[in-house]
């Protein structure tokens, strides 16, 4: 319980990486606020059954204290309410900010060239990927900064800003979270705090189980048939969630500060196993391409 009196603060943790985190954290003992934008009475535009209540159970069941607050990182008025539960509940703390919020799925376009696309779905896309997170920062940053030693960590997808084919806007919208991650490196250093980013390999969340028509028991079936050959090398959002729990209680984790840390890279530095005791490596899957 080595988190035992420590507060987190996790974005986006109704489902996937979020929730995962949430829950390694608490497994240590931290008090976690579990937020996001669906909850049992209101469901969001994601349209998934995960709650930030579940998330919260998932947490007390673990060994932690969850605490579920619906907050939509989009509206400022929403993480000014969030604050104010923090500023009541735990006397304004913030230890461990973890900001993971998402919600491009529904507007990410990978077939069309971007002049073709749907240029709403575009913004919005972005929107929902970078305004809340520099929301969420401007607003919970002066409670992680009250003392030294506050972590804040982004999370975004891929370790590199080589462009793969996603789409621009997807494209933009992970390489501006790592470029938030550089930037609080140096920022959040001024003040006895550090900054950086990690990002999952290919991640085996509810959602892309779903997508290939399996379940975490027999996913690997989707090897062969709906998914691509690296999805055998896929992770549970867990092995990433167990990455951050190894961040979170590292005294020198400051080394990191800037850095964009993948899921298998904090596996070799921590030796820690995915669920299923593996320890899958994404990165062995990637051929290196220059940057532009």
């Amino acid at each position: 319980m080595r988190l035992s009196d420590k507060v987190a603060v996790v974005t986006g943790a109704t489902r996937g990486c979020g929730r995962a985190i949430a829950v390694e954290l608490g497994r240590l003992g931290a008090t976690v606020f579990v937020t996001g934008r669906t909850t049992r009475d209101s469901a969001s535009p994601m349209k998934r059954a995960e709650t930030i209540e579940d998330t919260a159970d998932l947490v007390d069941a673990a060994g932690g204290r969850g605490i579920a607050v619906r907050c939509d990182f989009t509206s400022v008025s929403d993480v000014d309410a969030l604050r104010a539960r923090i500023e009541s509940e735990v006397d304004g703390r913030i230890d461990i900010l973890v900001d993971d919020v998402w919600g491009g799925d529904p507007f990410a376009d990978f077939e069309r060239p971007y002049w073709e696309s749907d240029l709403d779905d575009a913004l919005t896309l972005v929107r929902n990927a970078v305004d809340t997170h520099l929301i969420a920062l401007h607003r919970l940053l002066p409670l992680v900064v009250r003392r030294p030693g506050g972590l804040v960590i982004e999370v975004t997808d891929g370790d590199n800003d080589n462009y793969v084919g996603a789409g621009i806007p997807y494209y933009l919208a992970k390489c501006s979270v790592r470029a938030i991650g550089r930037g609080l490196g140096v920022e959040l250093a001024k003040v006895g705090c550090v900054g950086m980013t990690v990002t999952p390999g290919f991640l085996r969340s509810e959602a892309m189980l779903d997508h290939f028509g399996v379940t975490e028991e027999n996913w690997r079936d989707a090897v062969s048939t709906t998914a691509p050959a690296e999805f055998a090398f896929s992770e549970t959002p867990t092995y990433l969630g167990r990455g951050v729990a190894a961040l979170a209680v590292d005294p020198d984790v400051a080394r990191f500060a800037g850095q964009t840390l993948a899921s298998w890279t904090l596996m070799h530095e921590y030796n820690f196993t995915d669920v299923d005791h593996t320890r899958p490596d994404f990165g062995t899957t990637l051929t290196p391409t220059p940057t532009p």
